[in-house]
């Protein structure tokens, strides 16, 4: 049974292409919107330490780096050693990648059947439905969360 379609593009396709561009910008808006950052952050803080006790501000950037460090040390705690460079920039490029893939996967799904330019080859290219949805809510994602920053 073929799905519904939305002017001509069928409604399960429009609905992940969609959802990926407009939920990430919308979670981003809803977080700025109702969950208020706090007044007393690092920042003002020192900026009120310049203005009334300047003599202070030293220990205050001191206590403040080593709270970080410790901080930074307990995210850390279960780590042993450093991870290799390799697979550092292995799982960089994993998104990156498939975001590139599923680009020209669907230009080509799109021209499906189409004619090669300058040639007589007929162009088949048919993704199946669940890489062609992986591919849609992959790519829409990413670039959505692309407009939330």
């Amino acid at each position: 049974m073929p799905l519904p379609l939305l002017a001509g593009i069928p409604l399960l396709d429009a609905a992940v292409t969609i959802g990926g561009l407009i939920i990430p910008p919308a979670f981003d808006f809803i977080k700025k919107k109702f969950i208020k950052e706090e007044n007393d952050t690092p920042e003002r803080t020192m900026g009120t330490l310049a203005t009334t006790k300047p003599e202070v501000l030293a220990d205050y950037v001191n206590a403040l780096g080593s709270y970080l460090k410790a901080q930074v040390d307990f995210f850390n705690r279960d780590v042993i050693g450093q991870c290799s460079q390799w697979v550092v920039n292995l799982r960089a490029a994993i998104r990156p990648t498939t975001v590139a893939v599923g680009v020209i996967a669907l230009i080509l799904n799109a021209f499906d059947g189409g004619q090669i330019p300058f040639t007589s080859y007929t162009f088949h290219f048919n993704l199946p439905e669940g890489i062609r949805l992986f591919f849609e809510g992959n790519c829409s994602s990413w670039f959505g969360s692309r407009l939330s920053k």
